[in-house]
């Protein structure tokens, strides 16, 4: 439910923007946060309709979160009332913790923090633009409206849902469950020890560049739903089955001992599968 309602807020920002954004004041203000978190935890963000989403994993044991918002609205004294009610919240428990976005968006947040918040301003323009630093052994869930997306130095499970996005995903270990409706999603897999459990990555409707280690141990499928092909430059996959034929359509491949499975799937775009190059 989250990310269809990050959906429907996303088109009417979209709307919005393009009709009065010439009329209204802009304001970027910046929200951060930090507390201790330990290895082995879930977090997960939910982003604004608009605004990128940047993950990093290091090795303390802490949370630092760092927010860029920009409002918009027609008045200085409406930016100031926007100010208040927009940035994120959290939500902590025992091992996970929830990052929300809040805005002009969330009639619910908006009305706990202002039950006097003007109608007019519902629905005004905000960007929040995420960088998020997480103890590198956790689980990260992300729901993400439209924006950038970029993900590393993670050795976890990852679970990613985003309308629209140029993401990139450097992939260290774990697991990792991604769709994106819209857009572009560069993956690598840097190494042929990668500690990964399973891909199961999908676009509706975009291209996915896949970069692969030589001497990964893999059983890999790769197809095109409707439209589009599969560009494969990846001189490590074998037929699975004896008489399989590779097409622009599907790929059923096994790599080296075939043990972890990797499946990415494309509705109407293009599958690129290449050689990762550590020298570029």
């Amino acid at each position: 439910m989250k990310i269809k309602h990050l959906a429907i807020a996303a088109l009417l920002f979209a709307l919005f923007a393009t009709a009065a954004e010439a009329q209204l004041l802009k304001r970027t203000i910046y929200k951060n946060d930090r507390f201790d978190f330990g290895v082995g935890g879930t977090i997960e963000i939910t982003g604004a309709p608009m605004g990128s989403i940047r993950v990093e994993g290091w090795a303390n044991r802490e949370v630092q979160l760092e927010a860029e918002i920009e409002i918009q609205a027609p008045t200085e004294a409406d930016l100031d009332r926007l100010e208040k009610v927009t940035g994120f919240v959290l939500q902590e428990s025992l091992g996970r913790t929830g990052i929300t976005s809040v805005g002009p968006h969330d009639k619910k947040s908006v009305r706990k923090l202002d039950k006097k918040f003007p109608k007019a301003l519902y629905g005004m323009p905000v960007r929040i633009n995420y960088v998020v630093r997480v103890p590198k052994f956790s689980d990260i869930l992300i729901n993400g409206g439209k924006g950038a997306l970029h993900i590393s130095g993670i050795d976890g499970m990852l679970r990613v849902n985003y309308i629209e996005s140029d993401a990139k995903i450097d992939l260290v270990g774990g697991g990792i469950q991604a769709t994106l409706g819209a857009g572009t999603l560069d993956i690598t897999i840097p190494s042929r020890s990668w500690r990964g459990r399973f891909a199961d990555v999908s676009v509706a409707s975009g291209t996915i560049d896949l970069k692969l280690p030589a001497g990964l141990n893999a059983q890999f499928d790769g197809s095109i739903l409707r439209t589009g092909k599969i560009e494969n430059g990846y001189e490590g996959f074998k037929p699975r089955n004896r008489n399989g034929q590779f097409t622009e359509r599907s790929i059923a491949a096994t790599a080296g001992s075939g043990t972890i499975p990797l499946k990415f799937t494309v509705g109407d775009g293009t599958l690129m599968i290449k050689q990762f190059d550590p020298s570029r």
